[in-house]
């Protein structure tokens, strides 16, 4: 291989590396802080209806939700919405929140262990998403992904 070629080769290597550079732009959100099971249920037991989506920063189908999540979120102000950001780091939770729900409106805490959706009648997949009434019900229990219209049905369903 010619010099000139491999200093070709070196150069476009380290600009994709560069492009590719999980470095943020800014400065990351806190991570969301631990919490235990009896904590998540007080705010879900808070009077309003109440939405808790599991989601970890390395799970790619949270990725592709977190848009319905987040518009969901501005969508119904009388709802409070709990991100349950489960087995993950604190910087990956935190970049996940200013990558994918920046502008949510939602309360953010962090299960380590992973315990919580278990303990809450669910699942240790993700994503999942738990609807709950004014009265701290369970409505229901999605698995995973939750599309548009699953999420509108079950909105309508918690706050009437």
């Amino acid at each position: 291989m010619s010099r000139m070629r491999a200093v070709g080769i070196l150069v476009t290597l380290s600009i994709a590396i560069a492009a590719c550079s999980d470095d943020p732009v800014g400065p990351l959100p806190d991570p969301p802080p631990p919490a235990t099971t009896d904590e998540v249920e007080a705010l879900i037991a808070s009077g309003a209806p109440a939405v808790v989506n599991v989601w970890a920063s390395w799970c790619i189908p949270c990725r592709s939700e977190a848009p319905i999540v987040a518009a969901a979120t501005t969508a119904r102000p009388g709802v409070t919405f709990i991100g349950l950001n489960v087995r993950d780091s604190a910087n990956g939770a935190s970049e996940f929140i200013a990558e994918f729900l920046p502008d949510a409106s939602m309360v953010h805490v962090a299960d380590r262990s992973g315990s919580i959706p278990t303990d809450l009648g669910g699942t240790n997949g993700v994503p999942l998403t738990y609807f709950y009434d004014r009265d701290g019900e369970l409505a229901n229990l999605h698995f995973g992904v939750i599309d548009e219209p699953t999420m509108a049905r079950w909105l309508d369903e918690i706050d009437r």
